[in-house]
């Protein structure tokens, strides 16, 4: 198995999952759409499913748009509220795609929708856990809740040292870091109460400020719908 972060740009990671033949994308972002399938093209790769992590507020998903044109599954958590998904999945749900193994764990919190995806030794965290000094995904979005999020960390226990931990947002060139790495450079596993937390995640939702394309992304993955107009493209 092979995993790739294929991001062209930006902070916003979309990763490549395959066997040499089939691919998955995983958090696929819709403004890169054309560079995604030069590398499939490039590599002969067929795409034969998309994943998101959650309903996304700052990008449009690319996964309701491969989803129609490729005819592949669109994979979600069972409770998101996002349409143009195809097949839902829980914590009882294993899927064998491409000969690869995927299971789903539910983490709440920086969205209701929240979910890890977990295959052969790498975990695939969305917003809900990045690596390093980021800690983690604000959660003062829509349907995020500071309380759950602090219990879903409880999931992270789940797996082991050496567990390659793939996030939604990290800098470009970023290196992958184990979750063992994490337990000790990830300020938020060091923390001992919910009231550290919350601190934390008020001082950070205020550096960042708005996140400027929610009013367009949010309502787009949700009705699976790409809009007339696109401001930032």
């Amino acid at each position: 198995m092979q995993v790739e972060d294929i991001r062209p740009s930006g902070w916003a990671c979309a990763y490549l999952v395959s066997n040499g033949e089939d691919a998955i994308l995983i958090d696929p972002v819709w403004d890169h759409i054309e560079h995604y399938e030069s590398i499939l093209r490039e590599r002969e790769l067929t795409l034969i499913a998309c994943m998101a992590t959650h309903t996304h507020a700052d990008h449009i998903t690319a996964c309701f748009s491969l989803s129609r044109d490729k005819d592949v599954p669109y994979i979600m958590w069972k409770d998101t509220a996002s349409l143009g998904v195809t097949l839902y999945v829980d914590e009882s749900t294993v899927l064998n795609i491409a000969g690869i193994e995927f299971s789903f764990h539910h983490v709440p919190g920086h969205t209701q929708d929240s979910m890890i995806i977990e295959t052969d030794n790498h975990i695939f965290t969305g917003d809900f856990f990045f690596n390093g000094e980021a800690g983690v995904g604000r959660d003062d979005l829509p349907s995020g809740r500071l309380e759950q999020h602090w219990s879903s960390l409880e999931v992270l226990k789940r797996f082991p040292e050496d567990t390659l931990v793939c996030s939604g947002h990290e800098p470009p060139n970023t290196e992958l870091q184990t979750l063992g790495w994490n337990r000790e450079n990830n300020p938020i596993l060091a923390m001992s109460s919910f009231e550290e937390f919350m601190k934390w995640q008020n001082e950070s939702a205020e550096k960042l400020g708005s996140v400027s394309k929610i009013k367009v992304a949010l309502p787009a993955n949700i009705f699976a719908e790409i809009p007339d107009e696109i401001p930032w493209l």
